[in-house]
């Protein structure tokens, strides 16, 4: 597959995760308010998130390997699954179809009557924060080994469940159900990153707490990724 094609399935796979997982939050999450709750809530945003990434593996997954992510890319680089060549431009892919998928989310909610974003506040705009900004009030360091670690299983999970010894055709339900298991965990903590293109798509219109903190969702992710590739490379090693 020519890496024009490739970069195009990265770039619309990670703006159908922003676009399904973060607009879940932002439009769905807490509809029709206390009066009317009509709204997906905690558990629809977080099965949302892993719809996206099941969804969009069965459509990309055999153009590009769905990676939708920065942390994924840079784990399966370090498991030996990924040259490192193609690191940086599916990064840029990743990203940019991120912020195209938040600036359509904005023009969206923007339709609302009434609709501003408090950037003071945890979570805005499915922006990801620690300290004041996470919705759990949970500390710096709570939320680095929270994304660390949940980083670095959601690696564990992508390449056993794409191991040439695992079950054929079901890697996306696998990837998928990890992911909304992870979002289960990590929303109060830091309305949940592992995805640091997920992360810069929304921060850059929540205003500057959310880009001030930025850069947590970036390190964070991306050192749980390079844990998970390096772990998973000698546990799933096939036998010489």
């Amino acid at each position: 597959m020519s890496m024009g094609k490739r970069l195009a399935a990265e770039f619309l796979g990670t703006f159908w995760l922003v676009l399904g997982g973060c607009g879940s939050a932002v439009l769905a999450a807490t509809f029709g308010g206390d009066g009317n709750p009509l709204g997906i809530g905690f558990l629809g945003v977080a099965l949302a998130f892993g719809l996206t990434v099941l969804t969009g593996a069965y459509a990309f997954g055999h153009v590009s390997g769905a990676h939708f992510n920065p942390a994924v890319s840079v784990g399966l680089w370090a498991g030996g699954r990924f040259p490192g060549r193609d690191l940086l431009p599916y990064i840029v892919a990743q990203v940019l179809g991120g912020l195209l998928a938040g600036f359509i989310l904005l023009q969206i909610a923007s339709g609302a009557s009434g609709f501003a974003i408090d950037g003071s506040q945890a979570g805005a705009f499915a922006s990801n924060g620690y300290g004041a900004l996470s919705p759990g009030g949970y500390s710096i360091a709570a939320a680095f080994l929270c994304e660390v670690v949940l980083t670095a299983f959601f690696l564990v999970v992508i390449m056993g469940a794409t191991h040439g010894r695992a079950p054929a055709g079901f890697a996306p339900i696998a990837i998928g159900l990890a992911l909304t298991l992870i979002h289960l965990i990590s929303i109060p903590v830091t309305n949940t990153s592992v995805n640091p293109a997920r992360s810069t798509a929304v921060a850059v219109f929540a205003g500057s707490g959310a880009l001030g903190q930025l850069w947590l969702f970036w390190l964070a992710p991306l050192l749980g990724g390079l844990i998970g590739g390096i772990a998973y490379k000698w546990i799933g090693a096939e036998p010489r």
